[in-house]
């Protein structure tokens, strides 16, 4: 089962090696901006592309809200993935909070 993570735990983590942080919105939502150093793999993608992530770190999932990430993050701890979580209110809830937003 994955637990969740608030913004704030989020960002103290950052700068700490080992946590991958993973938004499963689509390619444009990702570019309008992202946590620093996030992999984007839509949410449609991620069964295909759960290899690309390593079973053994931390896993934060990211969406606009928190509600897609969340499914997500259900959907990775029922293939493994030990140490999931996802990130509370999600992007808006990062953003309302002031932290770093990257965009490409």
């Amino acid at each position: 089962m994955a637990s969740s993570i608030s913004p704030g735990e989020l960002r103290r983590k950052l700068n700490k090696s080992g946590t991958i942080i993973v938004d499963v919105r689509q390619p444009s939502e990702f570019r309008e901006g992202h946590i620093p150093k996030a992999k984007l793999i839509p949410s449609s993608s991620l069964p295909r592309r759960a290899g690309d992530l390593r079973r053994f770190k931390e896993i934060v999932v990211v969406c606009r809200s928190g509600s897609r990430s969340s499914r997500a993050a259900k959907q990775l701890a029922e293939m493994g993935f030990g140490n999931v979580r996802n990130l509370t209110g999600g992007m808006n809830a990062w953003e309302r909070a002031g932290f770093p937003v990257e965009k490409k």
